[in-house]
C-alpha cells in the first residue's frame, strides 16, 4: 500500500536528513514548493493571515485557517504541516480544532502558547499564558487527533517574554504531555539555536523567518544543530512581496510590462497545476460520434 501523507511526513522526521517545509499560503505557492522538488509544505499563518488582508494578529478564525488547509491540501501530493495559532481556544477549541486540520488534509500541525489574539512570534510585545493551560490544550490535541500518524507540534513563545529556560521548561513539559515535537519559537542568537536541541527532550522545529529575529542559517548547519524539521514561513510570501512591489513600481514609472523574453509561457503555467488532466476530462466521457448515432 501506497503510505499515506501522514505516515510519509513520519517517515521523513524518522530519517537522518534535512525535512525542509519552505511556506505555502495559497494554491499557486504550494504547487511551487512541490515543483521545486521539496517533500512537505508549511501552510504559513503569516501568510494566510496577510492573503486575506490582515496583519499576523490572530486575527482569523479557525474555519478561515482551515478553509486554506484544505485549498493548500488538494492542491499538492506532498504533506502539509500547518499553523494552527493558539488552536483558537480552549481544550474545547483545540479538540475541533486538530479534528478539522486532519479532516482539511494536514498530517501535522503546531499550537502555541500565547495569549489570544496571538502575534507573529517575530513581533515584540508578546504574552503567553501559564504552563498548565498550555500543557492541557497539548494533552486534549494528542487525545483529539484520529491518525497516531498526524504530528503535533507544540510551540512555545516564552523566550520573548519569560527567557531561555522557561521556553525549554515548556517545551519538554508539552512533549512529555504527548507532543511528537517542540518548537521554541524566535531564538536570538547562533548560541540559543545550538542550545535548544541539547536541552528538550525530542525532536525540534526550527523556524526561519527573513528578516526576523532569528540569525540566518543554512539547512545543512540546522540538522547538525539538532533540528529536526526546518520550516521557512517568509520565504515565499516576503519574496513575493518585495518582487510585487518593484514590479509594479517598473510599470508605474516606465509604463511597460515586463519582457515575455524568457518568461514561463502561460501553457506551462497552467500545465503546473494540472491543465493536461483536465483537457483530457474534457472529451474522455463523449459519447463515440457512432453511439450517437445509433442512439
Amino acid at each position: 500500500m501506497t503510505p499515506t501523507k501522514n505516515a510519509r511526513l513520519r517517515q521523513m522526521l524518522a530519517q537522518d536528513r534535512p525535512v525542509v517545509a519552505p511556506g505555502a499560503y495559497d494554491g499557486i505557492t504550494a504547487r511551487a514548493v512541490e515543483h521545486a522538488g521539496f517533500g512537505a509544505v508549511y501552510m504559513t499563518g503569516a501568510g494566510t493571515a496577510a492573503s486575506h488582508g490582515y496583519p499576523d494578529f490572530g486575527l482569523l478564525t479557525m474555519s478561515e485557517m482551515v478553509a486554506n488547509v484544505a485549498r493548500i491540501a488538494r492542491s499538492v501530493s506532498i504533506p502539509l504541516v500547518a499553523d494552527a495559532d493558539t488552536g483558537f481556544g480552549n481544550e474545547l477549541n483545540v479538540t475541533r480544532t486538530i479534528r478539522e486540520y486532519e479532516a482539511a488534509g494536514a498530517s501535522g500541525l503546531h499550537i502555541e502558547d500565547q495569549v489570544s489574539p496571538k502575534k507573529c512570534g517575530h513581533l515584540d510585545d508578546k504574552e503567553v499564558v501559564p504552563l498548565d493551560e498550555f500543557v492541557a490544550k497539548i494533552r486534549a490535541a494528542v487525545a483529539a487527533r484520529t491518525d497516531p500518524d498526524f504530528v503535533i507540534i507544540a510551540r512555545t513563545d516564552a523566550r520573548a517574554v519569560t527567557g531561555l529556560d522557561d521556553a525549554v521548561d515548556r517545551a519538554n513539559a508539552a512533549l512529555a504531555a504527548g507532543a511528537d515535537m517542540a518548537f521554541v519559537e524566535a531564538l536570538r542568537t547562533r548560541e540559543e539555536l545550538t542550545e535548544v536541541p541539547r536541552r528538550v527532550n525530542g525532536p525540534c522545529l526550527l523556524n526561519i523567518v527573513l528578516a526576523g529575529k532569528t540569525p540566518d542559517i543554512d539547512i545543512a548547519t540546522a540538522r547538525e544543530m539538532g533540528y529536526a524539521l526546518t520550516i521557512l514561513p517568509s520565504l515565499l510570501f516576503g519574496t513575493a512581496m518585495d518582487m510585487f512591489q518593484r514590479t509594479l513600481a517598473d510599470l508605474r514609472q516606465t509604463g511597460k510590462p515586463p519582457s515575455s523574453a524568457g518568461a514561463i509561457p502561460v501553457s506551462e503555467r497552467f500545465r503546473r497545476f494540472g491543465s493536461d488532466e483536465w483537457d483530457e476530462l474534457r472529451t474522455r466521457f463523449r459519447a463515440p460520434e457512432a453511439d450517437v448515432a445509433n442512439g
